[in-house]
């Protein structure tokens, strides 16, 4: 199995040979506010074929900084399509637990010698990153060989991107493109295990925020001609410094547009996901 990176919000360097991965991250467990009873990691396989992680760790750490701590895991064999539901931390508040979690976290083991804890790993709602890792060593960046799958959420290296409200956790919305950039959004939590539909619930008082979703790939064009999209959007429309539409994409959904014809200069790009419209400046060089 080879590694896939993903920062949310941020695009990077991938491969999507990864079949099982991380695919969805919730930090507001058990706060007063919101309805969940803990912080919870859903892993899915998004591959063809059954899958195993046999000895791998979970490890988390701020935005900024090292990765602090980790827990294992036992070993896993999905089916294609299948989730895996890991209960982590909880505060004092929330009032419906996560279905069957399949893996509850418990003893979690921290790289500076402090005295381990119980009950998982306490996560930050707004800003951190998490590795499904091959095996307990520390590792340092997204870029050590025994990194499975990367996540980066919220805030990170003071570039912002994501944050999540009440009842929404961080979503993987691009399973298996087969390019260079697999994004997340914030969107309302919706806990699996691997029983799927069956003892899944959806948490529904929060619509995701697609407007805060920076959804183009390469929003600084120099050599290439061509802007790249996240996910699948809707409507596409380009306006120029003026506010005139000076190009929209030829079919009703789109996941990029050639822009040779286009001189220099800045654009806005806006469309829809979901029914949601968005809109992110680009550049021309």
């Amino acid at each position: 199995m080879k590694k896939i990176f993903t920062l949310i919000g941020i695009v990077s360097l991938i491969h999507t040979e990864a079949q099982i991965v991380i695919s969805e991250i919730y930090g507001g467990g058990g706060s007063p506010s919101l309805a969940l009873s803990h912080d919870y990691v859903m892993l899915k396989n998004i591959g063809a074929e059954t899958a195993a992680l046999n000895g791998a760790t979970l490890q988390y750490g701020p935005a900024d900084g090292n990765f602090t701590q980790y827990h294992l895991l036992p070993n896993i064999t999905l089916n294609p399509g299948q989730s895996y539901l890991i209960q982590e931390g909880t505060n004092i508040g929330g009032i419906v637990d996560l279905p069957a979690p399949d893996f509850i976290a418990d003893q979690v083991v921290y790289f500076n010698g402090a005295q381990n804890s119980s009950g998982g790993i306490d996560l930050d709602n707004r800003a951190g990153k998490i590795a499904l890792v091959n095996g307990p060593v520390q590792i340092q960046d997204f870029k050590s060989n025994e990194i499975i799958d990367f996540a980066a959420y919220g805030t990170t290296n003071a570039v912002p991107v994501f944050a999540s409200a009440a009842n929404t956790a961080f979503k993987r919305v691009v399973e298996n493109t087969g390019n260079n950039n697999v994004e997340f959004v914030t969107a309302p939590a919706y806990p699996m295990n691997s029983y799927a539909g069956s003892t899944a619930i959806a948490i529904t008082p929060a619509d995701p925020d697609y407007s805060k979703f920076n959804f183009i790939v390469n929003p600084f064009l120099k050599d290439n001609k061509e802007v790249v999209f996240s996910s699948e959007i809707q409507n596409v429309k380009i306006y120029d410094e003026y506010g005139q539409v000076v190009m929209q994409s030829p079919t009703k959904t789109s996941y990029g547009m050639n822009l040779i014809e286009l001189p220099k200069g800045k654009y806005t790009v806006t469309g829809m996901i979901n029914n949601s419209p968005v809109s992110q400046q680009i550049v021309k060089d």
